[in-house]
């Protein structure tokens, strides 16, 4: 049995698909069970309720073999501590009790500005509490993702732009979700790992922000530029839509240290290259959407 958190978002929902093409029995744990994909209901088991929760999760880890943890960082939380580790401090005997754990964790550790990242600099803390436990622990390290951009339909559509706090001509990796659903479905069937490791989680290719506005006004067939948003500028959007004040200082925080080189740390190999290009993202998510 593999328990899946967080299986209606992009990632898990997913990732609960691969599983069960692979002929995994899957659990999963959710607040709104209406909101998981069609299709997929009468085929796996349901435990109701937050993966924060630690009677929940008691129930929703019993015989499990694997967990695949996710924290969906609450955007009303007081603190970036309180939103990582706060959420995951009350389940740590549950999790230090299953045979392993792959998690959601972000590229920097080692570079120079990971511990003024904000959201990554809470979420590598996070990691280090959950390996602290001995439990096995496979942390899942990404870019940014392309699924992001999903964000900005809006804007692209309708003003031909790509809004983001990016220096323009940043070359960085960034990373399909379904690429990482698609890694951690492999490390949660497979039983032969131990101990605590980073797995890079990479896309194919480095891409300024101008670079991708290019692609995306290829694939949609129509002008797209890029353009930069002041810091401040791009705080006070994240208060606007209902982000708290620390929350959206670490969005800040994270997007600084990201035009400083946060996601620029690792070198590609094949072993930690994902196939999807952002290209075919843009023609498979992003053109259906537009069009829509």
């Amino acid at each position: 049995m593999i328990v899946v958190t967080a299986p209606t978002g992009h990632i898990g929902g997913r990732l609960v698909q691969d599983l069960l093409e692979a002929g995994a029995s899957v659990r999963v744990v959710a607040r709104d069970p209406a909101r998981l994909a069609p299709g997929v209901v009468e085929r796996i088991e349901i435990v109701r309720g937050s993966h924060g929760d630690p009677a929940v999760v008691a129930e929703a880890f019993a015989g499990a073999a694997a967990v695949f943890w996710l924290v969906p960082a609450d955007p009303r939380s007081t603190s970036l501590d309180e939103a990582y580790s706060g959420f995951t401090h009350p389940v740590l005997d549950a999790l230090a009790a299953v045979p392993r754990v792959v998690g959601i964790s972000a590229l920097g550790r080692g570079t120079p500005v990971a511990g003024r990242a904000g959201h990554v600099t809470a979420t590598l803390a996070m990691d280090d509490l959950i390996a602290a436990t001995g439990v096995p622990y496979r942390a899942l390290t990404m870019p940014s993702f392309m699924d992001n951009v999903l964000r900005q339909l809006t804007p692209i559509t309708q003003q031909g732009v790509l809004y983001g706090p990016v220096v323009p001509d940043l070359s960085a990796p960034t990373v399909a979700t379904r690429d990482i659903a698609a890694v951690a479905a492999c490390l949660l069937r497979d039983d032969t790992w131990t101990g605590f490791e980073e797995v890079p989680v990479l896309g194919p290719e480095d891409l300024t922000q101008k670079e991708m506005a290019a692609i995306i006004a290829d694939v949609l067939g129509r002008p797209v530029r890029y353009q930069q948003v002041p810091g401040e500028a791009f705080k006070e959007n994240m208060r606007r839509a209902g982000l708290s004040e620390a929350i959206a200082q670490g969005m800040l925080d994270m997007a600084v240290a990201k035009n400083e080189g946060l996601d620029n740390g690792v070198a590609r190999t094949p072993e930690w290259s994902t196939p999807t290009t952002f290209r075919q993202w843009c023609l498979d998510v992003l053109k259906p959407a537009a069009d829509a």
